[in-house]
C-alpha cells in the first residue's frame, strides 16, 4: 500500500476542492514526525535490554489494551496515543497468527530506520512503516 492510498488521497481529490473531512492519518503523519526521536528512543531500549528485536508501536485515538503508554495524547496536547509493543505480544494476543509471523519478519523494515506502526482507527487497524529523520 502506498503513501497515498494510506492518506485517503485519490486522483480526483487533487483536483476536487476539500469538502470531506480530513484523514485521519495526516494528523498521524504530524503527530510521528513530532514524536519521532522519543520513539526510536524507545525501539531502541526495547531492542537492546533484550525484550524484543522487533519493537511495534501502536497509534490509537482511543483506549486500547496492547503494549504500553508512551506518549499520551491529553498530556502531549497532540491527536494521536503512542504505546509501545513488540512482535512476540502481538503473537501471544492473536493479532498476528503464528503461522503468519515469518511472513511478517520478512516485510519488516530495520527498526533502527523505521518506526513499525500498528494504526488503529475506527474502520480497522493496519500496519505502516515510518521512516525515522535522517541525520
Amino acid at each position: 500500500m502506498d503513501r497515498e492510498e494510506l492518506l485517503g488521497a485519490t486522483p480526483e481529490d487533487s483536483e476536487a476542492p476539500k469538502k470531506k473531512q480530513e484523514s485521519p492519518l495526516i494528523s498521524l503523519e504530524k503527530d510521528l514526525a513530532f514524536y519521532a526521536d522519543a520513539i526510536k528512543e524507545v525501539a531502541i531500549e526495547i531492542m537492546i535490554e533484550g525484550i524484543s528485536s522487533y519493537p511495534i508501536f501502536v497509534a490509537h485515538q482511543h483506549e486500547v489494551k496492547l503494549g504500553e503508554i508512551i506518549l499520551n495524547k491529553e498530556e502531549l496536547n497532540t491527536d494521536w496515543t503512542i504505546q509501545a509493543s513488540t512482535l512476540e505480544e502481538f503473537v501471544e494476543k492473536g493479532i498476528i497468527n503464528k503461522d503468519k509471523q515469518e511472513q511478517f519478519l520478512k516485510v519488516y523494515k530495520k527498526p533502527e530506520n523505521f518506526m513499525c506502526v500498528f494504526v488503529i482507527v475506527p474502520e480497522g487497524a493496519n500496519f505502516i512503516y515510518y521512516p525515522y529523520k535522517k541525520v
